[in-house]
């Protein structure tokens, strides 16, 4: 067997862990490998070790592969490189603040550290469009995750890196205020003063309801400002957007085109195919894009 020929791609959520068996070669997932547990963010280093492995372990098993190569799609803050988390203040993984996960899970799993490989989840995403998705066709792309947070990702000349636009100075606040679950639940209490417990309530209330029309219209409005700046500092070829609230891209991307085309620009924009699985398509690429690996 090709010892090329198999990585483990894992997606790292506040809430989840994702994994599957990645073919390097035909770039799909093996998909009765493909695992997701439910994650404590607040547990313990050990719990979350002991979780984190426990899918891991079980996806290998599910197809009958040796334990091998591991590529980790991981939020932010964190040294990618040594392993070491630095994510604080987020509500999520405190306990694992300084640490060095990538050393735990090599030693849980009785591998050598160097068969992890961990980079940004956001760059994750946009690397797994690049390598078996909507971005295959394309050099120098822009890439936007739009879920809990807002993640954001650069393509140049096939080399990926994240834009970690989060935080930008964005209308009267910062980007993710704007672009993230918790504007569409605080933009309908201030509307309404009621509260709602995700997009996909709202985008159920649509047709019906005057109100979420007026939100996910403001919103698409916000997504243009923010894309128009994004493209004009990249002069990207194309544009690619996925996360939880791209699958309610028909309610908002009318908007957002329409004012795109407002201000002169006229970049493809892609809805991802892979989504959710993109992170830990691009992790588990990563091995290819990152090691320069021949995987034809």
């Amino acid at each position: 067997m090709n010892k090329n020929k198999y990585v483990l791609g894992i997606d790292i959520g506040g809430s989840h862990i994702t994994v599957a068996v990645l073919d390097m070669q035909q770039r799909n997932i093996l998909k009765n490998s493909y695992t997701r547990e439910r994650v404590d963010s607040h547990g313990s280093t050990e719990q979350i070790i002991n979780t984190w492995c426990s899918a891991i372990k079980a996806a290998y098993q599910k197809v009958d592969i040796k334990i091998g190569r591991i590529g980790i799609a991981m939020p932010g803050p964190f040294d990618y490189d040594k392993g070491i988390s630095y994510i604080a203040g987020n509500d999520k993984y405190a306990a694992f603040y300084g640490l060095n996960v990538k050393d735990m899970l090599a030693s849980e799993l009785q591998i050598n550290r160097d068969q992890i490989l961990m980079s940004n989840d956001a760059a994750c995403f946009l690397a797994g469009e690049v390598f078996a998705g909507e971005a295959h066709a394309y050099q120098n792309l822009i890439g936007i995750t739009l879920g809990t947070g807002l993640g954001s990702a650069v393509c140049k000349e096939r080399k990926i890196t994240d834009a970690n636009l989060w935080c930008s100075s964005f209308l009267n606040g910062i980007a993710e205020d704007y672009l993230s679950t918790r504007w569409f639940l605080k933009r309908y209490y201030e509307l309404t003063g009621l509260n709602i417990l995700n997009v996909r309530e709202l985008t159920l209330l649509y047709e019906e309801n005057q109100t979420v029309r007026k939100i996910f219209t403001e919103f698409g409005h916000n997504l243009g400002l923010f894309l128009k700046d994004f493209q004009q500092d990249h002069t990207a070829e194309a544009i690619i957007i996925g996360g939880n609230i791209a699958n309610a891209s028909g309610r908002f991307m009318p908007n957002v085109i329409k004012y795109l085309e407002s201000q002169g620009i006229d970049t493809s924009i892609h809805i991802s195919k892979l989504n959710e699985d993109a992170a830990l398509v691009g992790a588990a690429g990563c091995w290819a894009t990152q090691t320069k690996e021949t995987v034809e």
